[in-house]
């Protein structure tokens, strides 16, 4: 037996299976979750790190209130704050993660990750 299916009817077959598809796909990255930093990417993050890019590439800058105040919030997540420290944004800033480490105590914030391994580097 043959069924015959007219036109208008496989388009909405069609429309309907690619629907679901888009709404797994959907679903799928939402159960996911997200990267270290949230929905946030790391190069997003790293820009509000931007008032500390002159002590992030020189250990003897001083670091301004602004910088420790962004990266206390950012620093409450460590995998989120290594992310940003290493991300594309930072390097082509010119932070020097091995620098950019040292903020955190240079801030002076007491519930920081001692010791978290960030890539080659832990925070001191």
């Amino acid at each position: 037996m043959f069924m015959h299916c007219n036109i208008e009817e496989e388009m909405q077959y069609i429309c309907f299976l690619v629907f679901l598809s888009i709404l797994g796909i959907a679903v799928l990255n939402v159960a996911e979750g997200a990267g270290e930093c949230g929905r946030s990417s790391p190069d997003r993050e790293a820009w509000k790190l931007a008032p500390c890019a002159m002590a992030a590439q020189d250990a003897n800058a001083p670091v301004s209130d602004s910088c420790c105040q962004q990266l206390q919030k950012i620093g409450q997540n460590p995998r989120c704050l290594c992310a940003v420290m290493l991300s594309n944004t930072a390097k082509s800033s010119g932070i020097k993660p091995e620098v950019a480490i040292t903020i955190p105590k240079r801030c002076n914030i007491a519930d920081r990750p001692v010791g978290y391994k960030c890539g080659d580097y832990s925070l001191p």
